[in-house]
């Protein structure tokens, strides 16, 4: 008979428990339009019809853009002069899966010998934001050329008087902060084509190296050989 007690306020208890739980809204914190989130690759064009260029591989299409020594990101575009890129996206039946590899690729530009893909770790160093304005550096006077930073480790002017600084000498060297190139960084890295197994659709950027003038490119030709198949687009300029 003692145990009545212990259930007649265990039970009201647990009741209270059940419908606050079903008064609490689902996702408590759910995910604001601001909120960043982690996606590999770019986010794949509607149709591939989307894409300047298209071609079959078994039952995927592949579709592509020429974006030349641009870097399209989700927050704006970068830009280098070492690297060309081309945007890619894979489509096929719902539910389909593809193995991507960069080695999949291969770029010939004007009829010559193909290029082959490259890791987005290598375009890393060379990306440049073309809204970012560098800070205006600090002019040491007695290095009008160097920075603050660097006139510490620079030999101090002679007793002579001489001032060896002049119209000749190079403009003040500045250096990217380290949290805006690791921004940069990932930018890049987001955009790249994802590898590995990846359900369809998918796309993201493919890098070749290449430093000439796209001014004086005539013919662009992205070639495919992967585990879908095998491909070519003739790429627009």
């Amino acid at each position: 008979m003692r145990f009545f007690p212990v259930l007649k306020i265990g039970i009201p208890v647990a009741a209270v428990c059940l419908c606050l739980q079903a008064q609490e809204p689902p996702g408590k914190n759910p995910p604001s339009k601001d909120t960043p989130v982690d996606i590999k690759g770019m986010p794949p064009r509607p149709t591939p019809a989307d894409y300047p260029d298209q071609a079959e591989a078994g039952k995927v299409t592949i579709a592509a853009e020429f974006q030349g020594h641009a870097v399209p990101t989700l927050q704006g575009n970068l830009t280098n002069e070492d690297y060309v890129s081309v945007e890619t996206g894979f489509f096929g039946p719902p539910g389909a899966r593809i193995k991507l590899s960069i080695g999949d690729f291969m770029l010939r530009i004007n009829g010559k010998k193909t290029l082959p893909s490259q890791p987005y770790g290598v375009v890393l160093g060379h990306v440049k934001d073309p809204e970012w304005v560098p800070p205006e550096p600090v002019i040491s006077k007695e290095h009008p050329n160097l920075v603050d930073e660097e006139a510490e480790k620079a030999p101090k002017p002679s007793s002579s008087g001489l001032n060896t600084g002049g119209n000749n000498d190079p403009p003040p060297i500045v250096r990217v902060p380290l949290a805006v190139q690791r921004a940069l960084n990932q930018r890049v890295q987001k955009a790249a084509l994802p590898e590995g197994d990846r359900t369809l659709p998918v796309a993201g950027l493919v890098f070749f190296e290449y430093s000439g003038k796209v001014e004086k490119i005539h013919t662009i030709e992205l070639i495919y050989s992967g585990a879908a198949g095998k491909a070519s687009l003739t790429l627009d300029r």
